[in-house]
């Protein structure tokens, strides 16, 4: 049996899932994922790494039927309930997955693409019955998931784990951040991405804990499952604390007070999947008294470095190597870097993924040749902690022979009275390759581009500031808050001050 399934068996009597105001326990997930599991294998005894796609929202059913499918010896591989129908047929086309799962509120949905692309719509009702076979043994070196990548710079590709990846990417986190089986957390984290479904969902069964599902952010709902005292972890992108930070402003001083003190009693609160500007780091530890722990990773590494549990949380920085994870600062030789000295990040351990879903070439290009995976993040070693300055191919501006990372302007930027938040970008430029340029999100329509590019000229060097400015009132952003880049480059109207 899967360890993770295994693992759940000596906590029957737990409360494992709360979901949709209902409480499940260890032993009803369990036998529910075998159900899943006998439905999927019918005639046959072994999916023998099937891919089997499904589109649930986050709850109990969404993790009875992820281990129904790991049960049954399939490939899951879910999808993103907000995608458009587009991205969710390249993801079928491309795992050439032959049933998907759909959820009463997606069936319609899906259900063209039936006669389009000759696969099977699976109602979620019809894969809970109740069936009992015998299921196979499945071996940790089996491919166990597909989760796909942004696509910023290209087409998704899908990442694919085994089951022994899986298992090392949880084990890593349980032990650094010391889960138990006491805790309590909950997940308002997209399922389609390791985020949400390893270190917020797995550690916590893995554990033998209670994870309680919120299908989609609402930071009124948010506040008051953390006034209610029962939670002992919280786990979120950054702009979800901005917003929680912005809904908390807008209280009355006595209901602040209440929520600030239930938030101060959460044993640990973490930040990622997106660089956490240092002044919502600082706003959150002044309303809750906790300070976020940053740490750094990606769908293919699991994660990689993190902020010490029960020591230093250094602002705007990673921390560490996780135990069991191999890194290296190096230049574009593959060369080490010395301390001080931006440099590649590259990642080796058991955590890392093993290939992208039938693409060797992708495979063979993200390692170099002794078998270092090439993340494409650009850090430095800062005072014995690591830092992250950016990916190379979006946050390191190369200006007149320069590289500058756009996370630290856009750090400095947000400390200005007037900006509520931006974001910096490179723009291509005949005489400096790329020119410095941000768009600002005002706080009020006072805000006046040539004063702010005065008082930037107090804080940074003069080749780290923006030639061009663009205003507006939000800024494009994916499913996990994490702000487009590229999509924002094709916006742009450029504004000199």
């Amino acid at each position: 049996m899967i360890t993770l399934l295994k693992q759940s068996e000596s906590f029957k009597n737990r409360i494992a899932i709360v979901s949709k105001g209902k409480s499940f326990s260890y032993g009803q997930l369990l036998k529910t994922s075998k159900a899943v599991a006998a439905n999927l294998l019918r005639e046959t005894t072994d999916l023998n790494e099937a891919r089997v796609t499904f589109l649930i929202p986050p709850s109990f059913e969404y993790t009875a039927v992820q281990w129904g499918i790991w049960a049954a010896g399939g490939i899951a591989v879910p999808l993103c309930i907000l995608h458009p129908l587009p991205s969710i047929q390249y993801v079928l086309e491309d795992t050439q997955a032959r049933i998907v799962i759909a959820d009463a509120a997606y069936y319609d949905f899906l259900k063209p693409l039936e006669d389009h692309m000759g696969i099977s719509v699976i109602t979620l009702e019809s894969i809970l019955k109740e069936t009992i076979v015998p299921l196979p043994d499945i071996d940790s070196s089996r491919r166990a998931m597909i989760l796909y990548t942004s696509g910023t710079t290209s087409k998704p590709k899908g990442v694919v784990t085994t089951h022994a990846t899986i298992e090392a990417q949880i084990t890593t986190l349980v032990n650094a951040w010391e889960w138990r089986k006491e805790d309590h957390i909950l997940n308002i984290l997209p399922l389609h991405h390791v985020h949400g479904i390893i270190n917020v969902l797995s550690c916590a069964l893995w554990s033998g804990a209670c994870c309680e599902f919120l299908p989609k952010f609402d930071a009124d709902k948010v506040w008051a499952t953390i006034a209610s005292e029962r939670l002992t972890l919280f786990m979120a992108v950054p702009t979800i604390y901005y917003k929680l930070i912005s809904f908390w402003e807008e209280l009355p001083a006595t209901t602040q007070e209440v929520y600030s003190r239930a938030a101060s009693q959460l044993r640990l609160m973490v930040s990622g999947s997106a660089a956490l500007p240092v002044p919502v780091l600082e706003k959150w530890k002044e309303i809750t008294g906790q300070t976020l722990l940053e740490r750094y990773g990606m769908t293919e590494i699991g994660m990689g470095l993190s902020n010490s549990y029960r020591g230093e949380r250094r602002p705007g920085h990673v921390g560490l190597p996780l135990p069991g994870v191999e890194m290296r600062l190096v230049d574009s030789a593959n060369r080490p870097v010395p301390e001080n000295t931006p440099g590649e990040y590259q990642i080796k351990g058991l955590s890392v993924f093993k290939e992208y879903w039938q693409k060797p070439e992708a495979t063979k290009k993200a390692f170099t040749e002794d078998g270092w995976f090439i993340t494409g993040d650009i850090g430095m070693l800062s005072d014995g902690l690591y830092k992250i300055l950016g990916r190379d191919s979006v946050d390191i501006i190369k200006s007149g022979g320069y590289k500058i990372s756009a996370l630290e302007i856009e750090d400095v930027l947000r400390k200005h009275d007037m900006v509520a938040d931006c974001a910096v970008v490179g723009l291509p430029d005949e005489e400096w390759g790329e020119v410095v340029s941000v768009c600002l999100i005002p706080k009020s329509k006072e805000l006046d581009v040539e004063e702010v590019s005065s008082w930037l000229k107090t804080q940074l060097p003069a080749y780290k500031i923006p030639r061009k400015y663009m205003l507006s009132a939000e800024l494009p952003r994916n499913v996990l808050g994490k702000v487009t880049k590229n999509e924002l480059k094709k916006r742009w109207p450029a504004i000199a001050p």
